[in-house]
């Protein structure tokens, strides 16, 4: 089941919801009644597993940017 992020626009409570695809958006806030958005999330990242070890996706032992080249290198991510 997915998880929605929302956002609202009166007072500004960002809370997060587990809806199936088929629901309808949220419409109120439960802290305060007024209207909210859903938000476009990034989604999570994706994790290789090899021999055994978790690795992320540049091959590295800790969290990257994303990017093909491994973390800590003169790539701008760390």
């Amino acid at each position: 089941m997915p998880t929605y992020d929302y956002l609202c626009y009166s007072c500004g409570n960002r809370f997060e919801s587990f809806q199936n695809m088929s629901d309808r958006p949220h419409e109120t806030c439960p802290s305060c009644g007024g209207p909210v958005k859903r938000l476009i999330s990034g989604g999570s990242g994706f994790i290789i597993k090899s021999g055994g070890k978790t690795k992320t996706a540049c091959g590295s032992d800790v969290p990257c940017c994303g990017r093909g080249e491994p973390c800590g290198k003169s790539n701008g991510c760390g």
